[in-house]
């Protein structure tokens, strides 16, 4: 019953939030897979840290195919952090590699900080 009720808010959360609270809420999972992922390696449960790598994989795809590059001037950066993002979590998730799941942790963790604070800036000036 919890469950039920905790997926129809999750639900409502995403159908009423606005792209830029998208955004954050993407990347914030983002990094939760990513602390998840480690924290599995660092148990050495392989099949959790492939299942969270592999989901925190699927989000950057999405954050790739969602980014309009005609839009700003950056957007090109932007696409090759995402590439490196995912090439990361790809060798990190293949080779179980502590390091470098620590270190898109922690890229992860920055781009969510100013995702979040932009889009805290847009809800002001609008």
């Amino acid at each position: 019953m919890t469950t039920d009720a905790r997926a129809a808010y999750m639900n409502a959360t995403v159908a009423t939030a606005g792209p830029a609270q998208l955004l954050v809420m993407l990347c914030e999972r983002l990094t939760l897979d990513v602390q998840r992922g480690l924290d599995a390696m660092r148990a050495g449960s392989i099949a959790d840290t492939n299942r969270h790598l592999v989901h925190a994989q699927d989000i950057v795809v999405e954050l790739q195919s969602s980014l309009r590059t005609d839009a700003w001037e950056g957007a090109a950066s932007l696409v090759s952090l995402y590439d490196y993002l995912q090439l990361n979590l790809v060798k990190a998730n293949v080779t179980k590699d502590v390091a470098l799941t620590e270190l898109t942790l922690g890229l992860v963790s920055e781009l969510c900080r100013t995702w979040r604070e932009a889009a805290l800036h847009s809800a002001r000036v609008a």
